[in-house]
């Protein structure tokens, strides 16, 4: 299976910026797509960014357009989510998910692995 592990997220104040990691083990050859998700309480869980692991190509939320950036490095199989111009909203915890369908997709169903989240608050 893929095992994937989170970390980077802690509190940060509106306006400052917070990388995320997301370390990929195990069966890495079975998935071709990666995502950020978040959740906040009492929020349902909503796709963040996208990222088609052989291309780079990336898909954003609208929420996040312009300010978050996915990337991932193929060589040390993780993926990044870098936040810039964080705002109180963007608290959540954040999770990272794989699939193996090559569609880019921010449909939490789609996903077949995830991590256990790292959170990330943002103070006014």
């Amino acid at each position: 299976q893929v095992q994937l592990v989170e970390s980077g997220g802690e509190a940060v104040q509106a306006g400052g910026s917070l990388r995320l990691s997301c370390a990929a083990s195990g069966y890495t050859w079975k998935y071709n797509v990666m995502g950020w998700f978040r959740q906040a309480p009492g929020e349902e869980r909503e796709g963040v960014a996208s990222i088609y692991i052989a291309s780079g190509t990336p898909y954003y939320a609208d929420s996040v357009q312009g300010r978050f950036t996915i990337s991932r490095d193929n060589a040390k199989n993780t993926l990044y989510l870098q936040m810039n111009s964080l705002k109180p909203e963007d608290t959540a915890m954040y999770y990272c998910a794989a699939k193996a369908s090559a569609i880019l997709s921010l449909k939490e169903a789609n996903y077949n692995y995830w991590g256990q989240g790292t959170q990330v608050t943002v103070s006014s």
